[in-house]
């Protein structure tokens, strides 16, 4: 299959099952050998690119039909789409060849009318790429805002009543902005200037991030990263910037027990395993077994043996280890992802206000699940990668208001100096795609005290 078929296929996949956008290219590139590298990385650039763009290119597309836009086919709109993404955002492609592409895409379900209609709209907007208007700024802010930055219209709402017009405006920008990628050094094996230097061997540039010690940002990665020696040799794990810091804030020393809930691929438990020394233990809990299979191999490449997988739902109540008690406890709460919306363009679209509140809603449980299982004067961190309200602040004070004995520590008297510019006046720590320059995050840290009596 042709990498720009390959990509629509991706993309009617994505309007039936939206959110499985890139373990479905993996299965793909996987099961298809005549994919090159180029071939992978087109491929990706197109869906991403047209996800990241979608409501401004169905803004034009609306602007040209002479039909009510609904009307047509989620295939044919894909293909369109696709061809103006090349079109307006990829300057290397010819306009003829994205336009001619997509007209033989179009045979495939029409050879006729279909491929007329494509070949047609398409021609007319290469010639009147000009004369494209999108909603006055001054008479319809939120009209601009959400097609010109290709944003949901509820979440453009949620934003500028919780942050304002201006403040959004920055974070739509943010994200729509392609990041790089950033890897943390496995420091039980290399420090990070070692790690640099082993990767400019390799031919990879490696920067050292602005705020983890253990950062680095990578420029000039061709292929895969598990292709590279230092990959197999276990000398990084690939986490953002962001994820690295949550690890800091909590502090595991060597031989705690520390408890990761919703541990997921592992990022968090194998760093907490590095400043541990690998002394201690770590229970992973997630409900995804495949998820924790991934951990393991992540524990086994990095040299870790500390961490123990455990298949468990974390909202149900009592976890399977009811009774024994952990030295601290990592909650990275189930969210809705809106802090990486510059990385996962489709998270955008696939949630909304219900969808907030319903996570919120299973993040409470799941704290409050947790909060037996940590020690009197235990610390336990909840974070999220998103920037709701709902589901950061909102959430704190609920569950503060429900557990008595759990106190909200100030992040701005634990944290080195270089990570002060990362908690707000609250002493939660918090990161903004439009400020920090990363996903946003958020993280607020506990304390255990015993019980205090009810006073008669």
């Amino acid at each position: 299959m042709k990498p720009r078929d390959l990509a629509l296929k991706a993309l009617n996949r994505q309007e039936d099952r939206p959110g499985s956008l890139k373990r479905y290219l993996v299965y793909e590139f996987q099961g298809d050998p005549h994919l090159n590298e180029r071939d992978r990385a087109f491929i990706i650039h197109l869906v991403q690119g047209v996800l990241r763009w979608r409501l401004r290119l169905d803004w034009i597309i609306q602007q040209t039909v002479r039909f009510p836009f609904r009307k047509i086919e989620p295939p044919v709109l894909n293909i369109l789409r696709l061809a103006l993404y090349q079109i307006f955002y990829m300057d290397r492609v010819p306009e003829s060849a994205a336009v001619n592409e997509a007209v033989k895409q179009a045979k495939s379900i029409d050879s006729g009318r279909v491929a007329g209609f494509v070949n047609g709209i398409l021609r007319h907007i290469c010639r009147a790429k000009a004369q494209i208007v999108f909603p006055d700024r001054t008479k319809d802010p939120v009209g601009y805002l959400y097609v010109f930055y290709s944003y949901p219209t509820c979440l453009v709402k949620k934003w500028i009543r919780e942050i304002g017009t201006d403040f959004t405006e920055r974070i739509l920008s943010a994200g729509n902005r392609i990041t790089g990628l950033v890897i943390r050094a496995n420091t039980l094996k290399v420090e990070r200037p070692g790690l640099i230097k082993r990767l400019k061997a390799e031919d990879v540039e490696g920067k050292p991030t602005l705020y983890s010690p253990e950062g680095i940002a990578v420029e000039g990665l061709k292929g895969p990263v598990d292709r590279l020696d230092t990959f197999k040799e276990g000398l990084f794990q690939v986490q953002s910037e962001p994820a690295q810091i949550c690890a800091r804030l909590l502090a595991p020393r060597p031989g705690e027990r520390v408890f990761d809930i919703c541990a997921g691929l592992g990022g968090k438990s194998t760093h907490m395993a590095e400043l541990m020394g690998d002394k201690g233990e770590i229970v992973a809990l997630d409900m995804n077994h495949k998820r924790l299979l991934s951990l393991v191999q992540s524990s086994y490449r990095l040299g870790m043996g500390c961490i123990q997988p455990m298949v468990a739902d974390a909202v149900k109540h009592p976890f399977p280890m009811a009774g024994r008690y952990f030295d601290r406890i990592l909650v990275d709460g189930p969210c809705s992802a809106l802090g990486t919306i510059s990385r996962n363009p489709d998270a955008k679209w696939i949630r909304d206000e219900a969808d907030i509140r319903r996570l919120s809603v299973l993040q409470r449980k799941i704290l409050n699940n947790a909060v037996p299982l940590l020690r009197e004067g235990g610390k336990m961190l909840y974070v999220t990668c998103t920037i709701s309200r709902e589901e950061n602040e909102d959430v704190v004070r609920d569950f503060l208001g429900e557990n008595r004995e759990m106190a909200l520590e100030d992040l701005r008297k634990r944290v080195p100096e270089w990570g002060l510019d990362l908690i707000d006046d609250q002493g939660f720590f918090k990161t903004l795609p439009h400020v920090h320059g990363m996903d946003g995050f958020f993280g607020a840290l506990f304390s255990k005290s015993p019980p205090q009596a009810d006073v008669i």
